[in-house]
């Protein structure tokens, strides 16, 4: 789902959901995060730096091996700080619902998509990344370089210098927050 009109309507049927908590606040961060669904899933409460406002994914866990820094937006932060209360005694932001030992589900975030009436089709959990990928890019117009490193691709930037994660962080703030 790359249009911005079905996008839209999305996100206000996400805010319609009548889920669990857990998922619902699964459900909301994966547009404004737009990492991989297991990335999500995986997330641990030590990753969020509360006083930087952002998450640090380790580079262990990451396709190409290298650490991300996911900048929250004002949003994201909120529904951080309402979920804390529920699983801030764990390690993961999002245990499973019948043990807090291990992640939430992989199917979690699809279900309620499904639920609401998106089918493998309109939408899945890792189309927030295309979702994202689009939209910045065509639509509000930000330089590519900064969207593939915040969907944590392999990239160089204009002066074909190493790849970097804190590279470009402010601009990268600005957009997660757009």
């Amino acid at each position: 789902m790359t249009d911005p009109k079905e996008a839209k309507q999305l996100i206000v049927a996400i805010q319609g959901y009548q889920g669990t908590p857990l998922v619902k606040a699964a459900l909301r961060l994966s547009p404004l995060l737009f990492c991989r669904p297991g990335e999500l899933r995986h997330m641990e409460w030590a990753e969020v730096n509360w006083n930087e406002r952002r998450i640090e994914l380790p580079a262990s866990r990451m396709k190409i091996g290298e650490p991300l820094i996911i900048p929250l937006s004002n949003q994201a932060l909120k529904i951080l700080e309402e979920l804390y209360p529920h699983t801030g005694s764990g390690k993961y932001i999002f245990p499973f619902s019948r043990g807090l030992s291990r992640p939430m589900s992989d199917n979690a975030v699809r279900t309620a998509l499904r639920t609401l009436g998106y089918d493998n089709e309109a939408m899945t959990p890792h189309g927030f990344r295309a979702m994202a990928r689009t939209i910045l890019d065509e639509v509000l117009g930000y330089r590519v370089e900064y969207i593939e490193q915040q969907l944590g691709h392999a990239v160089k930037d204009a002066n074909a210098r190493a790849y970097n994660r804190p590279m470009h962080l402010d601009q990268r703030t600005e957009m997660m927050q757009a």
